[in-house]
């Protein structure tokens, strides 16, 4: 109750619309049991020869009031008069003609509360969704390398899926059907207050064994989902790594993990369809069990000469029971969808109750813009208690000037670059950026310094426009300017839309080069004064990178930047070259003073590239 109550904060229309919803039901459910209630003297016009003395009653009319019995006693009153004016087919015209009209407007108001309750599902859906996205947006970049992107993508749509079955369904059944129950159990004690107080004694029972059940099927939709999410993940996988499993015939490979990932969420899915089909046939046999036992007491009392009970109100009274059973059968229907809701609810609630790892302070600043150095201050990181993956790192990047870091795969130079923007927080020591630790800097004001281009170019499935204006608002002159400087606007030009033509998924459509030369459009566009390279050119056939190293020394000149490169021929001319093995700095100085070592690590690499 606890999970579906925090669920209902997201449905803010249920404010203005609950109440619609709940007088549209009301009429919806009143009619309905008119329907019936108008049967017994419908069946007394058949079979027993009524004279107006009989109704002599409801002779008059009565004020107006929204209850059953006015409608009742309104009814009897016009029935009254079809008698002594028209005789009995006339009464029977005119019951058939009520019957046919109360049909009519409960299912126009039965209509109009679902359009209500629709609305009402449609919003809180949207409302829940949109919170759960901007919340994982908002998580550590950390989380994303712990978390399967396939789980995230089963919270915003299977999960929220779930949720929005299980709110219409328990919006009906706790308004709706609970109160239709009320009314029909009403009418039934105004028939026949014995005959009803034998029908409750199934009511307990029938409850216990539905919970039994209930419980279960929690416990088995909870199975359901996470199976879901692992078979999404795989797919999301192997799609996205066709080109790797067509090269290396893989196809049985990832078709026999699909194939056990796939049973077993089938066999999930049966263990949950099972326990939730039995709620209905049970509810249902108890039903009948119920009537059965009705049609014994009843049919006594009638045979008896009962005076509170005549033949045709213990028809109606039949009659009206067994619609009973609908919105009893609604309701264990709806508590068992809830279950599966719940557990979908539990999953996307613990998602937004994650804390980021990394948050502003308290009393963080905001900065304007960068003056003068970045420092590393005796820095380590670990990813892993116990296993550094920097060791007591410092160094100095003056502004304007140009450090490179170098090394064998493996020894941290990536994890330096991930520490300036705040991907991760250091273990140990700090990061400055012009003296005030980046832990008291607003992350937005930090990142607005910063540019970074990496060795995959990050696109996305939209237009090379909108690409290079990621994030930023630019004028289109700004942004062929920006093109321009990255050696991209003459290839733009002749595709076939120019800047408004869609790359592709992950700019599939563009060469590599030039997906990196739109990477590095979108950040001179940006025109940080702060720059990240990490590997840029490294995945680049030789023209394309003389192209891209070319737009990248055009973005570079009077930026701060640190560099992260295999190809030593690319940070010869930077104003320090960092040397990092195994998470510490083993040489630093320029490429010439470098190489001046005869056994230095660096000399070691250049000799191997060259």
């Amino acid at each position: 109750m606890k999970t579906y109550l925090r669920i209902l904060q997201y449905a803010d229309s249920i404010r203005s619309l609950a109440f619609p919803y709940f007088i549209l039901s009301l009429l919806a459910s009143l009619f309905g049991i008119l329907n019936f209630t108008l049967l017994a003297p419908l069946l007394d016009i058949i079979f027993r020869d009524l004279k107006p003395a009989d109704l002599q009653e409801y002779s008059q009319s009565v004020p107006f009031s929204l209850s059953v019995e006015y409608f009742k006693h309104t009814f009897y009153h016009y029935f009254y008069e079809s008698i002594s004016l028209y005789g009995r087919l006339g009464a029977l015209k005119f019951a058939c003609g009520a019957i046919v009209v109360s049909v009519i407007l409960s299912n126009i108001f039965r209509y109009l509360s679902q359009r209500v309750l629709k609305t009402v599902e449609a919003r809180t859906i949207a409302s829940l969704r949109q919170a759960v996205f901007e919340k994982t947006m908002q998580l550590h970049f950390g989380f994303f390398n712990n978390e399967r992107k396939g789980n995230l993508m089963a919270h915003l749509t299977t999960d929220v899926q779930e949720i929005e079955n299980s709110i219409g369904r328990a919006f009906t059944a706790t308004i709706k059907e609970v109160f239709t129950l009320i009314m029909y159990f009403v009418t039934l004690f105004n028939m026949s207050t014995k005959l009803t107080l034998f029908s409750l004694i199934i009511l307990p029972l029938s409850s216990g064994i539905i919970a039994l059940i209930s419980g279960k099927l929690r416990r088995a939709a909870r199975d359901v989902q996470s199976l879901q999410s692992t078979m999404v993940s795989t797919l999301d996988e192997v799609f996205g790594g066709m080109r790797i499993v067509k090269g290396f015939n893989a196809e049985k490979v990832v078709s026999e993990k699909f194939r056990k990932e796939n049973y077993s969420y089938k066999d999930a899915v049966l263990r949950m369809v099972y326990r939730q089909e039995m709620t209905s046939p049970l509810s249902e046999a108890m039903g009948v069990t119920v009537v059965a036992g009705i049609l014994l007491y009843g049919g006594s009392l009638v045979i008896s000469g009962d005076d509170s009970l005549t033949a045709a109100g213990f028809i109606s009274f039949i009659i009206l029971f067994s619609q009973v059973m609908r919105p009893a059968k609604s309701i264990s229907d709806a508590f068992s969808t809830v279950q599966r809701g719940v557990a979908s609810a539990e999953r996307v609630l613990r998602l937004i109750d994650t804390v980021p790892e990394i948050q502003d302070a308290p009393n963080a600043v905001e900065i304007q813009g960068f003056n003068k150095e970045v420092e590393f201050k005796n820095v380590s990181f670990s990813y892993e208690t116990g296993r550094k993956v920097l060791d007591n790192i410092s160094f100095k990047i003056q502004k304007g000037k140009t450090i490179a870091l170098v090394g064998t795969s493996g020894g941290g130079k990536s994890t330096i670059a991930d520490l300036v923007p705040r991907f991760y927080d250091p273990t140990e020591g700090q990061i400055l950026v012009d003296g005030v630790d980046i832990k008291n800097i607003k992350i937005q004001s930090l990142t607005k310094q910063i540019g970074i281009v990496t060795q995959e170019s990050i696109l996305f499935n939209d237009t090379v426009y909108n690409n290079i204006t990621f994030g930023t608002e630019a004028t289109e002159n700004q942004v062929i300017d920006a093109a321009k400087v990255a050696n991209a606007d003459v290839f733009v030009k002749q595709l076939s839309e120019g800047y408004e033509t869609l790359i592709g998924d992950r700019g599939g459509r563009l060469s590599g080069g030039q997906r990196q030369r739109l990477s590095i459009a979108r950040a001179v566009l940006k025109n940080p004064p702060i720059l990240i390279l990490d590997e840029a050119t490294s995945a680049l056939d030789t023209e394309s990178e003389k192209l891209v190293q070319e737009s990248l020394t055009t973005l570079m000149k009077n930026r701060t930047t640190l560099v992260i490169a295999h190809r030593l021929s690319t940070i010869q001319h930077a104003d320090e070259i960092l040397v990092i093995n195994k998470g510490q700095i083993v040489e630093r100085g320029t490429h010439e003073d470098l190489l001046k070592n005869e056994n230095g690590f660096y000399r070691k690499l250049n000799s191997m590239q060259e």
